[in-house]
């Protein structure tokens, strides 16, 4: 964020973002499907597919960080709560995971 400030986001906040960072993801996730089945169709990825599947994740990966979120893996994105990250992964229907600073992805627990 601007000046280094990061968005501490409210569970509230988060979950009436989620629709728009879903169908964000669900479109590049699409892009990305077709252009790995388009190599495979092929016979293998070549440079010029490689590179566009490349690109749509960047690109996507630059979406969420203008929507103030972390990227923390392919279709996995964090919230910063300030105390800790509410944590989303495609293709999950809701925002239901928190997880510390320390403990990453496999130390998600359900919000409840």
């Amino acid at each position: 964020m601007a000046g280094g400030r990061r968005r501490a986001w409210t569970l509230e906040a988060a979950r009436a973002l989620l629709p728009d960072v879903r169908e964000r993801t669900a479109g590049a996730v699409a892009e990305v499907e077709a252009l790995a089945r388009e190599a495979e169709r092929a016979g293998g990825a070549s440079p010029r597919l490689e590179e566009a599947i490349r690109e749509r994740i960047g690109r996507w990966a630059r979406e969420m960080e203008a929507l103030g979120l972390e990227v923390k893996g392919l279709w996995l994105v964090d919230f910063d709560t300030g105390g800790g990250y509410l944590c989303w992964r495609w293709p999950e229907e809701r925002l239901e995971w928190f997880h510390g600073y320390e403990e990453g992805f496999a130390g998600r627990t359900r919000i409840h």
